[in-house]
């Protein structure tokens, strides 16, 4: 668990022994729905691919959310990933030419990003959420999350220890 993606470094990976990320788009890279990316983002994404970090987003959105977000970061993409199933995950894995041993999953939310990390038998780094949901559901469903106290617990320092 760390606070934002910006924590995962490519020594913190070496570290943890992976080589590959697969990231949701919402509240994780960007604020829900948005295709902005702020600066330190880019220079994230920048980071990654400058040391061979293979990387693809999966997102449960439609294609034509997805794909521009994906086209503006330059990373491939899976739309309509059905997590927290595990078909996005084989279809991200093979995007990239990885295995789950080398791959971990990043994302902000339990049911979806965790789950699915879970059940594909694959490691995953939770994030805080970058802003506070306005879908109603997704409040509902950060109200069911906190009952998990997952994001309170074992919360890994800056350097991710």
């Amino acid at each position: 668990m760390l606070e934002n993606i910006t924590l995962i470094t490519p020594e913190w990976l070496q570290k943890h022994n992976a080589d590959a990320l697969i990231l949701d788009i919402d509240n994780t890279l960007t604020e829900h729905n948005s295709f902005d990316i702020s600066p330190e983002v880019s220079c994230w994404i920048d980071t990654m691919k400058q040391n061979n970090i293979k990387l693809s987003v999966l997102s449960n959105n439609s294609y034509t959310r997805v794909k521009p977000f994906a086209d503006k970061i330059g990373i491939p993409f899976v739309s309509e990933g059905k997590k927290p199933l595990s078909k996005g995950v084989k279809q991200a894995l093979k995007i990239m030419d990885s295995d789950k041993s080398s791959t971990m999953i990043v994302g902000d939310q339990v049911f979806t990003d965790v789950l699915c990390g879970n059940l594909s038998k694959i490691r995953v780094v939770l994030l805080d959420p970058i802003s506070e949901e306005t879908q109603s559901f997704l409040k509902f469903k950060r109200k069911i999350e906190k009952l998990f106290d997952l994001r309170n617990k074992n919360k890994m320092t800056a350097k991710g220890e």
